[in-house]
């Protein structure tokens, strides 16, 4: 048996209208994937199938949490994934795509759906993902401040802003007179 045998959809020997099934995705479905962004996860998926005359809608519902690495400190956390997808397929002579249809060969008959949902997984994840407020690691948050001065305008770091290098060094030294004249004609 096949990795992600248990994935696989038989469209062509579907005999109802409508079919409904449960899929789980663990940690061993990431490893077998082996995608960039969700390593580990937990994510129950209910995909429903629905038979048209010539083609084969499928909607997909998951509910689950991944672990993702924190932007900030680089620990792992864990992320909530409550997300919807569709897809429709057609079967056909050969492998393509027709517009937002996929199309499967006749002869098989048959779609594995996992990385399908890998990909709405994937997608349900924020491009930033960080902890809550005071739940990164402590000694990785001491040596990034370290690193970093701050200013009032900030909202990631607790409302204090980062500035790096040169912009630091130019708020700290003091303004030409002669701008503060320049502003004032510009100004009026």
């Amino acid at each position: 048996m096949g990795k992600f045998d248990s994935y696989k959809i038989d469209l062509r020997g579907m005999r109802e209208v409508n079919a409904s099934y449960d899929l789980s995705v663990d940690n061993e479905f990431f490893a077998h994937i082996d995608g960039p962004e969700v390593q580990k996860g937990k994510v129950q998926v209910v995909l429903d199938v629905h038979r048209m005359v010539d083609t084969y809608e499928m909607s997909f519902v998951l509910d689950g949490t991944v672990i993702v690495s924190c932007d900030r400190c680089l620990d792992e956390m864990d992320l909530d994934i409550h997300t919807k997808g569709q897809l429709q397929v057609r079967l056909g002579a050969d492998y393509g795509e027709q517009g937002d249809v996929l199309i499967i060969p006749e002869a098989e008959g048959v779609i594995n759906v996992a990385w399908y949902i890998y990909e709405f997984i994937a997608l349900a994840i924020p491009m930033k993902h960080v902890h809550a407020p005071g739940k990164c690691n402590k000694e990785m948050s001491g040596k990034l401040n370290k690193h970093l001065l701050r200013s009032a305008e900030d909202e990631d770091f607790g409302g204090e802003a980062i500035t790096f290098g040169d912009e630091a060094d130019e708020a700290e030294t003091p303004v030409d007179p002669r701008w503060e004249g320049l502003k004032k004609i510009i100004n009026n």
